[in-house]
């Protein structure tokens, strides 16, 4: 039941995707294994961050199911579709019930999504990881999978209007090497060191991306420490 649903969405991602004549660039698929069970760590810039953190793992031939927040469940259109997929709901006041769900998937051989950074970052910089990707990896024996996007965010952010224009965005994805979660190991330790994957494979990605802003006025989606005039890490939480 869980392919009836997927591909039929992937199919539509992908025919809005070539709509939008996006360009994307994705290298590193692979990485993911086309077997069994593994934890796929993304940053996360943008609400279609899900769908792109998919298409990487599409080479390899397999389906991502994504941790995500239980009110996107609830909703009348994405619910049966997220339930469909076999993602997997987040109550954050029964976190323990999520994290068991995720732990049966990845024990039958899924790919589990996760962005450790929890919400999206306004700063477009990588936030602090939780340690639930590693506790999971190290539970269930299998690897962490780290990846980073970059221009998911000039497509559609937090408080930033949808571009669903054919504005021929590109969308750059890099996927790195597994790190492994030995069980008898530190998670705390495991988290930096994923995290310090994935800011080198945001930063490459960075590198790789083909355009700059047009003007003054388009440096929104640049980081500040690059430039740009999105907020400062501090100056988001200053906000809020």
């Amino acid at each position: 039941m869980a392919e009836l649903v997927y591909r039929p969405v992937i199919g539509a991602a992908q025919t809005l995707f070539k709509a939008l004549d996006l360009k994307i660039d994705s290298q590193g698929s692979e990485h993911i294994p086309k077997t069994g069970g593994a934890v796929l760590v993304s940053n996360h810039i943008s609400y279609l961050d899900f769908i792109f953190t998919g298409l990487a793992a599409l080479p390899q031939k397999r389906l991502v199911r994504f941790m995500a927040k239980d009110s996107v469940f609830r909703h009348k259109i994405s619910g049966p579709l997220m339930r469909g997929m076999k993602h997997i709901p987040v109550d954050r006041s029964q976190g323990e019930h999520a994290y068991q769900h995720a732990l049966e998937s990845l024990r039958a051989g899924e790919i589990v999504g996760v962005f450790p950074e929890a919400t999206i970052s306004q700063s477009f910089t990588l936030k602090s990881f939780k340690s639930g990707a590693a506790r999971l990896a190290q539970e269930a024996g299998v690897p962490l999978i780290p990846m980073a996007l970059w221009g998911t965010q000039r497509i559609w952010t937090k408080g930033r209007p949808r571009n669903f224009r054919r504005s021929h965005i590109p969308v750059t994805i890099r996927v790195g090497e597994p790190v492994e979660a030995p069980a008898d190991q530190y998670a705390g330790a495991i988290t930096r060191r994923l995290r310090e994957r994935v800011q080198e494979l945001l930063e490459a990605a960075q590198r790789a991306y083909p355009v700059r802003p047009k003007d003054a006025g388009d440096t929104w989606w640049i980081p500040a420490h690059l430039g740009g005039t999105a907020p400062t890490p501090a100056q988001v939480k200053e906000a809020g």
